[in-house]
């Protein structure tokens, strides 16, 4: 027979002949409540620090060395060698502390670190905590008669108890469910049973009589009774230490779990890849309760990411959350940490997931991405946009073979639409406007807002120009002619296009751009609503015309503009009563340049405003100096009388200069009043409370209606001077003179006479009552220095009539 069949032989032998069954199972019973109660202690310890980690190691080491302590001796008492026993309380009390010791510093060990190493060197020191509790109780039975020991079998009995140990310890891990504490307590009970059982089949009690077991031993009876006693208390004591923990812990997780479920974000524990738990924001992410959940797999399943190794502590990576019903995947940004356990955090598995939901985030970069992209309003490409884009269309004809063709665009009523019918007039334009561009251009073609009412039409086609380009332009100007229904009534809506074509007008897209520009100013001046092909001979002439744009502007910054003033005297006595102010530049290398020239250049150049400002504060303060009282005249143009802040500006300068508004006259053409009628009425209106003179001019050039008179009282009207120059040779132009005389009196106004250059027109003009003369009969514009003889207060100022005609230089 082998040493382990022998082994086997005795074990049993002794277990079912010398032991009474029933205190077996008892012992049995004890022990394996007591392990249990061990490793649930066990897995509270391993989430505490400091003290109270201490404090439930304390408690772990006293419970299991009870348990193995209780289940010796109450295996002892049922052993029945059919001899007197008993027990020394010094042995028996030492076995005690010996087993709680081993136990508390085996749990210690292997909780230090979460690894194998550290949980079979603390299997081993538990096993022989528990070889060395059985033995020191076994020197405490006192019997009579010799105990004989087989060796080979208590060493047996201790690598039992040490096999059992380390299996609890390997098996029930991190011991945080009832299922692995379970496992645990139970294989380190079958441990210690194994090795007390083991160590008792080695022992042979040979009687002698000679010995005799003393009175003051413990008894059989009261060892049960203290063991049972003493053992139940530790259990019990420790089974309500697990269950008050239990109940704050269940309720901290319960403050946690609400906490959790207030956040924003998506959070969740995840454990060997696999969902631990969740709070309610990542439950309504995925779209399923919790406990659906609990238990699946997180990545690859339901999140994925570009990047291996999803869990990697304080990392944040991008990926996409796929919902389990239905639902189109979720864009997210995740951030991990691992979870702090215990004392074995790097290898506890636990990872928490920060899961936020990016579709907000990128519907916002998207959209704003999409707004420095394209324009607010319409929707189409802006200037930035489009420099890109047309720079990556000239890559694709040069490589493809196809033709380009740009399109600048403008809207020829935009500017009265919005004047008559304010912004959201002109916006609904802008709108309409880009919605027939998108719907006229198919890719890859494409239209873009410069600005205000330019657009630009790129066209990216097979076909050869300029056939292709005329045929869109023409489409584009059909399309855009239609009035656009706004508020009740429809708006008048025209354009003006300029093409031109890559690469025969340029090879970039600042020169395409620049040309197409340049065809559209030509296409503007032939009468708008056209559409005209770039010439290279235009270059030079529009060119030109940006210089001189370009140096106005300058020119007026630095006062190279001057102001001449043209005399106005009374018919009746040739007496000088005031000057009309005008302007004149004096460029630096080009020299003088006349009226005619740069006034249209100002126009067309958003100019006009700051000239007419500058001419009217200058006039203002030259009459202010003057020592007599005369009349000054400045003409306003149609965006001056237009503006709101006109009546503003006139009393700031009269205020300014201390000019009388008495002595300021502002002269308006009849034509500038209908773009607007109803505001310029309303200008000229709060102009007539400060006190300031108005005057029509070019009266007769215009629409010379008589409901303006009407609407309102004019100060003054002004005869054209291609009336007055035909006196006496042409018989309609005298008398029509005549009978713009005729209705200055029968109204009240005073008539002035502009263009006058003889003494015979003096003499009709005289005779027929008109009020006032002015032109070169009188006296031709001059310097503010020049004037001297007439603005002095000892000249009379009047002006002798002259028989010798006089022509304008």
């Amino acid at each position: 027979m082998t040493l382990e069949e022998r082994c086997v032989f005795k074990l049993l032998t002794c277990l079912t002949t010398q032991h009474d069954l029933r205190l077996v199972l008892v012992a049995s019973a004890v022990c394996l409540a007591g392990c249990f109660t061990t490793f649930r202690l066990y897995s509270r310890m391993r989430g505490a620090r400091g003290v109270v980690r201490a404090a439930w190691l304390l408690l772990t080491g006293l419970v299991a060395g009870s348990s193995v302590w209780a289940t010796h001796f109450i295996a002892m008492v049922a052993f029945t060698p059919g001899l007197k026993t008993g027990y020394s309380p010094t042995g028996t009390l030492l076995s005690l502390m010996i087993a709680a010791l081993f136990m508390a510093s085996g749990f210690a060990v292997a909780s230090a670190q979460r690894s194998t190493t550290n949980d079979f060197a603390g299997g081993v020191l538990i096993g022989l905590g528990v070889a060395a509790m059985h033995y020191m109780g076994m020197s405490a039975f006192v019997t009579q008669g010799q105990l004989v020991w087989e060796h080979a079998t208590v060493g047996m009995s201790a690598v039992l108890g040490v096999g059992g140990a380390t299996a609890a310890l390997l098996l029930a891990g991190t011991a945080r469910t009832i299922r692995r504490q379970a496992v645990g307590g139970g294989m380190l009970c079958l441990g210690i049973v194994m090795l007390h059982f083991t160590g008792m089949s080695a022992i042979t009690i040979v009687p002698d009589a000679s010995l005799t077991v003393p009175d003051q031993l413990l008894s059989g009876g009261m060892l049960t009774l203290a063991v049972g006693s003493i053992t139940s208390m530790i259990i019990l004591g420790g089974l309500g230490a697990v269950a008050i923990e239990s109940q704050t812990s269940r309720s901290a997780l319960e403050r946690i779990r609400r906490l959790a479920n207030a956040a924003y974000e998506g959070l969740v524990v995840v454990q060997s890849g696999r969902i631990n738990d969740a709070n309610a924001a990542f439950c309504d992410l995925v779209g399923a309760p919790l406990a659906e959940l609990v238990g699946r797999p997180l990545f690859g399943e339901i999140l994925t990411f570009d990047e291996a190794d999803p869990s990697r502590e304080d990392v944040r990576r991008e990926g996409r959350l796929r919902p389990l019903v239905g639902g189109r995947e979720i864009p997210v940004e995740v951030f991990s940490r691992l979870m702090d356990d215990g004392a074995r955090v790097e290898t506890s598995g636990l990872t928490v997931l920060a899961v936020r939901d990016l579709r907000e985030r990128r519907a916002a970069e998207e959209k704003i991405r999409y707004l420095a992209e394209h324009d607010g309003l319409t929707g189409l490409l802006n200037r930035n946009s489009l420099q890109m884009r047309l720079a990556a269309a000239i890559d694709r004809v040069e490589a493809s073979g196809e033709s380009l063709a740009v399109i600048c665009i403008d809207l020829d009523h935009f500017k009265e639409a919005n004047d008559q019918h304010g912004h959201l007039a002109g916006d609904a334009l802008l709108v309409e406007t880009a919605r027939r561009l998108q719907s006229a251009v198919q890719a890859p073609s494409f239209a873009a807002r410069l600005g205000g009412d330019e657009f630009i039409v790129v066209q990216i086609a097979g076909g050869d120009q300029p056939a292709v380009a005329a045929e869109l332009a023409g489409r584009l100007i059909e399309m855009l002619a239609a009035p656009v229904p706004f508020d009740g009534q429809e708006l008048a809506m025209g354009s003006s296009l300029g093409v031109s074509l890559y690469p025969d007008d340029g090879r970039t897209a600042e020169a395409l751009m620049a040309n197409a520009d340049m065809a559209l100013y030509r296409a503007k001046e032939s009468g708008r609503g056209v559409y005209r092909f770039f010439k290279r001979e235009m270059d030079d002439t529009i060119r030109e015309r940006r210089n001189l744009a370009r140096d106005l502007r300058q020119g007026i910054a630095d006062n190279e503009l001057i102001v001449h003033y043209q005399p106005l005297a009374r018919a009746a006595d040739g007496e000088v009563c005031g000057f009309e102010a005008l302007v004149r530049w004096k460029h630096p290398t080009r020299g003088m340049i006349p009226p005619l020239d740069f006034i249209p250049v100002a126009e067309e150049n958003g100019l006009i405003e700051a000239l007419g400002d500058w001419v009217l504060r200058r006039a203002c303060a030259d009459a202010a100096a003057w020592e007599k009282p005369l009349r000054i005249a400045v003409n306003l143009s149609p965006i001056q009388l237009h503006n709101p802040a006109l009546p503003t500006l006139v009393h700031e300068v009269l205020i300014t200069t201390g000019l009388s508004p008495s002595r300021l006259e502002l002269e308006i053409t009849e034509s500038a009043l209908f773009k607007d009628y109803q505001r310029a009425l309303d200008n000229l209106r709060r102009l007539k409370a400060l006190g300031v003179r108005i005057a029509m001019d070019d009266f007769g050039t215009g629409f010379s209606s008589l409901s303006t008179l009407q609407s309102f009282p004019f100060d003054k009207i002004k005869i054209d001077k291609s009336f007055v120059e035909n006196i006496h040779r042409h018989d309609r132009a005298t008398a029509i003179v005549r009978a713009v005389l005729g209705l200055g009196r029968s109204l009240e106004i005073p008539v002035v006479a502009e263009g006058v250059e003889t003494e015979e027109q003096i003499l009709f003009l005289r005779g027929e009552d008109c009020a006032e003369l002015q032109g070169y009969a009188i006296g031709r514009p001059a310097p503010v220095d020049a004037l001297t003889m007439w603005t002095t207060a000892g000249d009379p100022g009047a002006i002798a009539p002259k028989s010798k005609t006089r022509r304008s230089a």
